[in-house]
């Protein structure tokens, strides 16, 4: 038993399965917008299932399509699939399994939702190719990420609207922003590989001006959602709150100094998500 915890450990740390923290809380902040309340628990579980399964199977599949890019990159040659310790196909038959599981979960949810699935998945497992071909590769990403509140609005009212594609689109500047600061690390290993990025095209200095504005469009299309909305202090405080959040993140990060872009990825992204996420669950239920 203890090896086979030891695999899902191990499994859990490839695919970096913390960082859920990312999309989810976005995911949820829609449900609550979508109900005008406090959704179902039973439906706002689903969601989050749909939400863990669609990322897993993401991840995942990223792990297996760039396992010889890893073994190259000294950045990221200790993960699990370039040392050994899970097999290529383990990461292969994980995705097939998440993604299964995906379609099922929208299945369970509802009819729109089960007929979008695939869309969502051909988007969640294309990125993991797009730096082979374009250095908009951001953005792709944050289109993957974007989709979570689109789909959890059509996880409770089981149509397409436009205040959640709004917010979805806020959500892919925000996360093109905070990727394209990440890619920041691997300039050089990317223009000596062939491979496609904003920093290898732009360099850095540039790029950090890039993530700078797509950060700024954040916050200007995090307002229009609450204009469409008529949302009130409890929104536009959270608002702030994560504008405050995001100009610290570009304060730890210059050409200079990527020293710190952990602490800019990980931890100021996460309280990014979460804020905002607790700024509409008081919007709604207050």
């Amino acid at each position: 038993m203890t090896g086979v915890l030891g695999r899902v450990a191990v499994f859990l740390e490839a695919i970096k399965f913390s960082h859920s923290i990312f999309a989810l809380p976005f995911a949820v902040a829609a449900a609550f917008m979508a109900s005008e309340s406090l959704p179902p628990l039973s439906l706002l579980g689903k969601i989050v299932l749909a939400c863990v399964f669609a990322r897993t199977a993401a991840m995942a599949f990223n792990r297996f399509a760039d396992a010889e890019i890893d073994r190259r990159n000294p950045r990221t040659a200790q993960r699990a699939v370039p040392t050994g310790e899970l097999a290529n196909g383990f990461m292969l038959g994980a995705t097939a399994i998440s993604a299964a599981a995906f379609v099922g979960t929208a299945y369970w949810i509802n009819t729109l939702a089960f007929r979008l699935s695939p869309v969502a998945l051909c988007v969640l497992l294309g990125y993991s190719y797009t730096k082979r071909f374009t250095s908009l590769s951001h953005l792709v990403l944050g289109a993957a990420l974007g989709l979570s509140p689109l789909g959890a609005w059509v996880a409770v009212r089981s149509e397409v609207a436009l205040l959640p594609a709004i917010l979805g689109i806020a959500v892919l500047f925000w996360t093109g922003g905070f990727d394209i600061i990440y890619a920041c690390q691997d300039e050089e290993f990317d223009r000596s590989s062939g491979l496609l990025s904003l920093p290898r095209r732009l360099g850095i200095a540039k790029s950090l001006r890039v993530a700078r504005l797509f950060h700024i469009v954040t916050i200007a299309l995090l307002i229009a959602v609450g204009v469409l909305g008529s949302y009130g202090t409890p929104y536009y405080v959270g608002v702030a709150l994560v504008g405050v959040l995001l100009s610290y993140e570009h304060s730890l990060v210059s050409p200079t100094d990527l020293s710190r872009v952990n602490v800019a990825f990980f931890t100021l992204n996460g309280l990014v998500s979460l804020s905002f996420m607790a700024a509409v669950i008081l919007q709604v239920v207050l």
